[in-house]
């Protein structure tokens, strides 16, 4: 399954917005893209890019493999793993860490776990997952499919989703609607920017607030 590919440009301005801008425009919209839980193994990084989606299941009888997926990803692209949510076993080390960076992938996102940590730091690699684990997924899962609709937490994501993480969260923003979730986020976060303009400049900040609509900037139906 393909996917309409965003200008660059596009991506390059929801990579300027923090992730809960993006977050309170999806609000705005109606759009349940907030990601529950995921945390990031590498502080401070700031990624946004397409996603090519993995689905993982049990390894059964037939047998299966972890799988070989990396050719799917262009530069720039956000792998996201569906590994129903398991933390008994990887499916994310040091070899995917290395070869995903070389390629130019964003980063990678996991409802699942993830192993060797630490040469994903030293790499400065961006991953969110649920947890860390060193028991590989070799001969206890096996690649089901690619680039078809998966889920993080309660949240579907279909290849070609825009997915922006940061340390507070991982948004998932429908191919779909990415022009009207990126242009209600900027707006948001211009609009935030003047509400600490007024504070540094000595304005109350109740009256900052309201002054910029602030209680109202994520909520549906209101300007």
């Amino acid at each position: 399954m393909s996917f309409d590919r965003l200008a660059p440009d596009v991506i390059a301005r929801f990579a300027k917005l923090p992730s809960s801008c993006v977050s309170d425009a999806c609000d705005k919209l109606a759009i349940p893209g907030q990601v529950d839980g995921l945390k990031p193994m590498l502080q401070g990084a700031r990624i946004c890019g397409q996603a090519v989606t993995l689905r993982y299941l049990p390894m059964g009888p037939a047998g299966g493999t972890v799988g070989d997926f990396l050719h799917l990803a262009e530069a720039g692209d956000v792998i996201v793993i569906d590994n129903r949510g398991r933390i008994d076993c990887t499916v994310w080390g040091n070899i995917l860490t290395e070869a995903a960076k070389a390629k130019g992938i964003a980063g990678t996102v996991i409802e699942g776990v993830n192993r060797d940590v630490g040469e994903s730091r030293e790499y400065g690699y961006p991953i969110w997952s649920r947890a860390n684990h060193s028991r590989t997924g070799k001969d206890r899962v096996a690649l089901d499919a690619t680039n078809v609709p998966v889920v993080l937490g309660h949240v579907r994501v279909d290849p070609g989703d825009v997915i922006c993480a940061d340390d507070s969260c991982v948004v998932c923003v429908p191919l779909s609607r990415a022009m009207d979730v990126l242009g209600i986020a900027e707006s948001i976060d211009a609009k935030e920017e003047l509400i600490l303009r007024d504070i540094r400049a000595g304005v109350d900040l109740a009256e900052a607030r309201k002054r910029h609509g602030y209680y109202a900037l994520q909520t549906p139906g209101k300007a």
